[in-house]
């Protein structure tokens, strides 16, 4: 994130934070993986853990399925000191999992956001909101090959923001 105090998703992902292949055939399974594509976490299960209850306790409250295929797992309170900036995972899974999403379509995308501060929390789930609107976009993230072309589709899509 520069400093311009703008938010830019593309430099919040990276290869690392990106799985075009989840497994789990469920919501909490599917959490679990995303959770554990954050570098700053993947080795602190301590740090996991903390962020797994607030996920679930977030979807306990209502579900992130946004519809149209896509979730936006996050807790409901900025998680300060699990990450020291901003974080995105981008997740894909092939047939999608049940996740209460308000059309009531199993999830496929998945942009779980983690941030130190509400402000960025609040930033970060506006501008990555923004981008799914866009069901080009959409389509072409269900679609890429590769975590290089998915966060190439997020540099275009956000160009034209």
């Amino acid at each position: 994130m520069k400093n311009t105090g703008r938010i830019v998703l593309s430099e919040l992902l990276s290869p690392e934070t990106i799985n075009l292949s989840l497994k789990s055939p469920d919501r909490d399974g599917v959490l679990a993986e995303l959770v554990a594509q954050i570098p700053e976490i993947a080795q602190r299960p301590d740090a996991r853990e903390i962020l797994l209850k607030a996920l679930h306790e977030r979807e306990q409250l209502f579900s992130t399925g946004i519809g149209d295929g896509v979730a936006l797992p996050h807790a409901r309170n900025a998680l300060v000191g699990l990450v020291e900036q901003p974080v995105i995972v981008l997740g894909r899974h092939p047939t999608g999992v049940p996740y209460g999403s308000i059309d009531g379509q199993p999830a496929r995308l998945f942009f779980l956001l983690v941030a130190p501060t509400v402000t960025q929390h609040l930033a970060v789930l506006a501008r990555v909101s923004r981008l799914l609107r866009d069901p080009e976009f959409r389509r072409e993230l269900m679609t890429v090959e590769t975590p290089e072309k998915a966060l190439a589709a997020v540099r275009v899509a956000e160009a034209k923001l």
